[in-house]
């Protein structure tokens, strides 16, 4: 405890002579950016004590489970089949570069051994500290490790619940206080960034619970969240480190990344994305396989292989990465469902990888017939359905060659005007997924 405090005493200068506002990435973190940008596809795992429930991770606020209710779950959370080799060894073997662990959902439960609380993991009959053993297994497959941490709390007192917009039916009766709970969540961070090795990113999920509704574009709040401080200590504890937060927003100063949730940036399927699309960071879609971020055990609309490859062709048209949702059983096994997927994922990508990871946005944004992604002099056409035997499309560079890239058989094609190419597709076996072409240019 005392070294923490020594290092808040540091952190807290810092904040008033270095605010967020300021904030210029180094080149450790420019680093990060740059890879970040080149990683494309990520796992991200909603997993904790709201598991056993098998309703999603918003069970507690849903069903209005009070907190004396709500810790019986201590008793009965029992991952006894956890196999860290195996969750990231099933996250590498779909091609995907990193993982983004719920360490801390809005139920407040800390899947590690935290000193800050009596509610977490290390506390359950089980006993173990999930983010070590997950964090160890990391390094050594070398996927890196990204952290989600809620910033509201549904369980503890002094989360400010009395102006929230949800969490309102968990009994609690104390008055909430910000700056102590801010100091707890600077403390539990500390934790995560000092104890754990390298992390590569903090991923927030939103602000939304103390401001105007979503959609709004009011970034104040009923509370002064002081993000600036919470930022300006993760960039100093590991400058690395990239943050990203959910709050649907442009980017605010001191944050390195820009996620959409349940959509493909510039869209609003989901009715959740409001922001701008940022050209000046690196871009991310959180997307879950079936309709649950959280085990749900009712849930059985799973996407197909098909959809998934395609919504990962599309985010990396638009030079974004797909972090693709899983939700665990409680007693830590990952169900067939997700691991069948990830699976032909994989087996996709040690065909078509190239034409995936380092690649950035098309020409073109995704269209009905597929999409486009480019690396350096090389486009890649990927085409999702029949446009017949030949293939319009206007190329703004000059082409060299036309070629299939699974085998590299070349293709006829055919320039026309206007900067249109005609590309014969007569004796092709189009692809049930995804049929990829590769141009050759001089741009």
């Amino acid at each position: 405890m005392k070294k923490i405090v020594i290092i808040f005493s540091f952190s807290l200068i810092s904040f008033q002579i270095f605010p967020q506002s300021l904030y210029q990435p180094g080149q450790q973190n420019l680093q990060a950016r740059k890879w970040f940008d080149s990683a494309r596809f990520g796992m991200f795992i909603h997993w904790g004590a709201f598991s056993v429930l098998g309703d999603g991770e918003w069970v507690m606020n849903n069903r209005n489970i009070h907190v004396n209710e709500y810790k019986r779950l201590l008793n009965i959370f029992d991952p006894y089949d956890f196999d860290a080799q195996k969750w990231v060894s099933a996250a590498k073997n779909a091609g995907m570069q990193y993982i983004t662990l719920i360490t801390r959902h809005h139920d407040g439960f800390s899947i590690w051994d935290t000193k800050q609380s009596d509610w977490k993991i290390t506390n359950t009959h089980w006993g173990k500290d999930a983010v070590k053993l997950l964090a160890d297994e990391c390094h050594k497959q070398g996927i890196k490790l990204f952290v989600y941490y809620s910033l509201l709390d549904w369980y503890r007192e002094d989360y400010p619940h009395e102006t929230g917009r949800v969490g309102q039916g968990t009994g609690r009766t104390g008055k909430g206080d910000y700056t102590g709970y801010l100091q707890f969540m600077k403390n539990q961070l500390t934790e995560l960034l000092t104890n754990y090795g390298e992390i590569a990113g903090v991923w927030f999920d939103g602000y939304w619970d103390q401001t105007a509704p979503e959609g709004t574009a009011d970034r104040n709040s009923r509370i002064n969240w002081k993000l600036d401080e919470i930022y300006t200590l993760i960039h100093k504890l590991q400058p690395q480190c990239l943050i990203g937060n959910n709050h649907h927003m442009n980017p605010f100063p001191g944050e390195d990344f820009q996620m959409f949730e349940q959509d493909l940036p510039g869209e609003n399927k989901s009715g959740l994305s409001f922001q701008e699309v940022s050209s000046k960071m690196p871009l991310e879609s959180c997307i879950t396989m079936n309709d649950s971020w959280g085990f749900n055990i009712t849930d059985n609309n799973y996407k197909s292989v098909k959809e998934l490859v395609q919504l990962l062709v599309k985010d990396a048209a638009l030079g974004a990465n797909l972090l693709l949702n899983i939700g665990p059983l409680p007693n830590g096994n990952i169900q067939p469902e997700f691991t069948e997927r990830l699976n032909a994922m994989g087996n996709w990508l040690k065909t078509y990888g190239e034409t995936i990871y380092g690649t950035h946005a098309g020409f073109i944004k995704p269209q009905y017939w597929g999409a486009v992604t480019e690396k350096e002099t090389r486009v890649f056409l990927h085409i999702f359905k029949s446009t017949g035997d030949k293939f319009f499309i206007k190329v703004p560079y000059k082409i060299q060659s036309v070629k299939l890239f699974a085998d590299g058989k070349p293709l006829k094609y055919k320039l026309l005007e206007d900067g249109y190419v005609m590309i014969d597709l007569k004796a092709l076996s189009a692809d049930p997924i995804d049929t990829v072409i590769e141009l050759d240019v001089i741009k």
